[in-house]
């Protein structure tokens, strides 16, 4: 257990570490925490530090699920640090605890006074290795809303619920055998619920039309969505 312990502690930090605000302060002497949103994520980077270092956070904060899943994979291979009582395979199992433990540390980073981003990047470099299929159409998903609205927090949402959905009707209605599916869903259902938690606050915005759009992602714009709480008290 100790060798558990670990791994969930090193994902932990790994997921902690706060690249928007280094980024933010070696190249702009910005503190992300007071500008924008104030928020520690990719999409405020693109707000406040521009396109190229906005994608630079984006990488870097996908390359902290990536690679927490190599370590465990490496150095977990032949050797699971416990007794292993779910169908999934052993491996599998510990991508799962160390992404988790990088989600939640990039959530809520010990480095940041326990602040972070909302967590969607860091899931999907983990998503990408345990089901790179319906990843790749939750992304598809998230690219669509975000052309047709310019919405990347809608875009993040979708992609976040339309993620265990896509997963559920490959394997039941075109009998598509995913390996693990049994563990791998409720997994998938707990990720999509913690990612809309920490997406409460756009999502009050997105009802109250008052969040933030990026125009220039605006690529689609056959209609405009409507906030149906705008005009209510």
């Amino acid at each position: 257990m100790l060798y558990l312990l670990l791994l969930i502690l090193t994902s932990y930090v790994i997921g902690a570490i706060p690249f928007a605000f280094i980024i933010g302060k070696i190249f702009r002497n910005v503190d992300l925490r007071r500008h924008g949103s104030g928020n520690l994520g990719s999409t405020n980077a693109f707000r406040v530090l521009g396109i190229a270092l906005g994608i630079l956070v984006q990488i870097l904060d996908v390359g902290k699920g990536l690679a927490v899943v190599l370590i465990t994979t490496n150095f977990f291979y032949h050797n699971l640090p416990f007794e292993n009582f779910t169908p999934f395979d052993d491996i599998t199992v510990l991508k799962i605890i160390a992404g988790i433990s990088a989600v939640f540390g990039h959530t809520f980073s010990l480095f940041m006074g326990f602040r972070g981003g909302k967590g969607i990047n860091t899931a999907l470099g983990m998503l990408i290795s345990l089901a790179p299929v319906d990843t790749s159409i939750s992304i598809g998903f998230f690219i669509l809303v975000l052309v047709s609205s310019g919405y990347v927090s809608l875009g993040s949402i979708v992609a976040s619920v339309s993620f265990p959905v896509v997963m559920f009707v490959r394997e039941n209605i075109f009998k598509v055998q995913i390996t693990g599916y049994q563990t791998l869903i409720f997994f998938s259902i707990a990720v999509s619920i913690f990612l809309l938690y920490n997406h409460r606050s756009n999502i009050k915005r997105l009802l109250y039309g008052n969040e933030n759009r990026f125009d220039s992602l605006w690529l689609i714009r056959i209609f405009k969505i409507k906030a149906p709480f705008r005009n209510r008290i």
